[in-house]
């Protein structure tokens, strides 16, 4: 697991074919993956959970969803 404290937003990465990928990322992690994009190959990112390396040239969407847009009951 990552050992840092930084606030983390939901980002899902989806793939040709139809498969997504939920990760757990950083401001810096998210713009260092958005950014990559321009480039096909492979790129490292730190997940909540640990490492993880992705193969861009499959990539065909990522959707950024911020902890602060929740919606239910007793948040707060």
């Amino acid at each position: 697991m990552a050992k840092d404290n930084e606030a983390r937003d939901r980002v899902i990465v989806g793939f040709e074919g139809g498969g997504a990928l939920s990760l757990k990322l950083t401001e810096k992690g998210r713009k260092g993956l958005l950014d990559a994009l321009a480039s096909a190959g492979w790129h490292d990112l730190e997940d909540a959970d640990g490492p993880v390396r992705l193969n861009l040239s499959q990539v065909v969407y990522v959707r950024s969803e911020s902890e602060e847009h929740r919606v239910g009951f007793g948040l707060g």
